[in-house]
């Protein structure tokens, strides 16, 4: 059952030519029943990760949409990147409805945010598809710098039970892997703009997507954590200094996320494929020939 691709990428954009794509075929909790507090016993780091999860399987099915809705005449190369990146994200869906269904099971009621999700990507059916992948490209940011965070700083994952904390690793790796997938697609559909459009389009994108990111993430975990007894004034409290201080994930890809404004950015112009390798031994099992 297990599958492995594996895509060489040697493209005039900045992805690097010895860049591999390998789609990893992982199962995880399978015959899981984490605490409701799996992350160290922790609800706020519970309602953290949930929280994020709970977003992934409409969100990873737009990325995939609106990625594939620019790959005509895309180059070879391209399209093998295009290939890739849709297999490890159907992978990940199915992956985070298990997880999802195990944060159900936990007693969290967590359809309201599957809601918000659904109602907002409902407004994106009419709008210029490549306002989409604009989207797409911001969000699929986010998620690399997530990946990054959470694999060069193992405290962020310290205490997950079971192999919770695997799930996220592994997700965390292909986020890295494939981060410049859909920037490239981007660069290709709109090759016939002027720089300063491209810039600032992609821009005002980043930052409507970081506004709604925040608020809605931090809104969810409040709600989380009321449904734990948890007062929404407190809860606020303990969530900014989540985020903010210890561990502090919004703070530390803070540099990260000023950069996608800078001139001549792209996703490789940080090479962090060596954060990859320190966990690829344990995929192995699941890496064969296609």
């Amino acid at each position: 059952m297990n599958a492995h691709t594996t895509i060489s990428i040697d493209q005039a954009a900045k992805s690097p030519k010895d860049l591999e794509i390998l789609v990893r075929d992982r199962r995880f909790a399978r015959k899981a029943t984490p605490r409701r507090w799996w992350l160290n016993g922790d609800p706020i780091g519970t309602a953290w990760f949930n929280a994020l999860s709970a977003t992934f399987p409409r969100g990873e099915a737009f990325f995939i949409e609106s990625v594939k809705a620019h790959r005509d005449d895309a180059s070879p190369k391209l399209a093998a990147e295009i290939r890739a990146f849709v297999k490890q994200e159907i992978n990940h869906t199915r992956e985070h409805i298990v997880f999802n269904k195990l944060a159900e099971s936990a007693g969290y009621d967590i359809s309201f945010i599957d809601k918000r999700v659904e109602e907002m990507l409902a407004l994106t059916k009419d709008r210029p598809k490549i306002l989409n992948l604009a989207a797409t490209m911001a969000l699929e940011h986010f998620t690399a710098m997530l990946g990054h965070e959470l694999l060069a700083n193992p405290a962020h994952l310290e205490g997950a039970e079971g192999d919770l904390g695997d799930l996220w690793r592994w997700h965390s790796a292909e986020e890295i892997e494939h981060k410049g997938v859909a920037y490239d697609t981007w660069l290709h559909a709109t090759r016939d703009w002027s720089r300063f459009k491209r810039w600032r389009i992609k821009s005002i994108m980043m930052l409507i997507v970081t506004k709604n990111f925040i608020a809605h993430r931090v809104a969810d975990m409040v709600e989380l954590l009321a449904q734990d007894g948890l007062s929404r004034a407190a809860a606020k409290r303990k969530i900014a200094a989540y985020l903010l201080w210890k561990p502090g994930f919004l703070r530390r890809i803070f540099p990260q996320w000023v950069a996608y404004f800078l001139p001549g950015f792209h996703p490789w112009n940080h090479d962090d494929r060596a954060l990859i390798g320190k966990f690829e031994s344990e995929f192995t099992d699941a890496l064969m020939p296609a």
